[in-house]
């Protein structure tokens, strides 16, 4: 626990070490309020909730994550220093624990730091705040099912712009396998489980509810095998390249 506890610590220190968690902490907050405020239409709406902030959430994460995580493990890879960590008396579980949890961490703090729409809201009408806290919780979950799929991108290549393009590809596979643009593929010859099971896998059709304050079991349980699943195979792959 005290090494993985020096990691997380060792990987939060370094996304501050350098201009990554300023720029991406700034742009989601400028994301957010653009989409909330203009394309979300916060106002004309006229109702105190934010659900217009939460509603984009996926597109945010689907870009702004794989960006944050690129580097996690190519940069590694690329300047030798995963030898170097490798050879430290930790083990690979620790490390991929400890990228994991100290991106994740970078990710909850941009989620805090949008609080001013939580007092504007609170501020303008008398909002439901159990349900804005039930939308956090399942946003950061999300975030967290990007991040794993990212970071196992990550790991499979030294190029950062491999390992980015890679994540979005794999990352919007999730996100869209519930819309009808997907689903109308696989209608006249697949079975229903099939599209069933196809659709269970979109990262929106599970974040859909949670963003309306609903933290349904089997929601949360899906966003926690996806950071598990991949991790695990995180893990694997990291095991692979120590190997050889």
């Amino acid at each position: 626990m005290n090494a993985l506890g020096i990691i997380v610590k060792r990987e939060f220190a370094s996304f501050f070490a350098t201009p990554v968690a300023y720029v991406f902490i700034t742009i989601f907050l400028m994301l957010s309020g653009v989409f909330t405020f203009f394309i979300g239409q916060f106002y004309e709406r006229g109702q105190a909730d934010l659900l217009p902030f939460f509603n984009f959430h996926p597109w945010l994460y689907l870009f702004l994550v794989p960006a944050i995580a690129m580097r996690s493990w190519s940069e590694e890879r690329k300047s030798g220093t995963i030898e170097l960590l490798m050879t430290l008396p930790i083990s690979v579980t620790q490390a991929v624990l400890g990228k994991f949890i100290a991106a994740w961490a970078v990710l909850g703090l941009a989620l805090l730091l949008t609080f001013p729409l939580w007092v504007t809201v609170n501020y303008l009408g008398t909002p439901d705040n159990g349900i804005i806290l039930a939308a956090y919780v399942g946003s950061w979950l999300m975030a967290g099912a990007f991040l794993a799929v990212s970071l196992c991108m990550s790991a499979l290549t030294k190029n950062q712009v491999i390992a980015f393009i890679l994540a979005i590809v794999v990352c919007f596979l999730f996100v869209l396998s519930g819309s009808p643009v997907v689903l109308d593929v696989f209608q006249g010859w697949a079975s229903a489980m099939v599209i069933d099971t196809v659709a269970s896998l979109s990262f929106l059709t599970h974040f859909e509810a949670m963003a309306k304050g609903v933290l349904a079991l089997n929601d949360i349980g899906y966003f926690l095998i996806v950071i598990v699943t991949f991790m695990i195979a995180n893990h694997m792959i990291i095991e692979q390249k120590k190997a050889d």
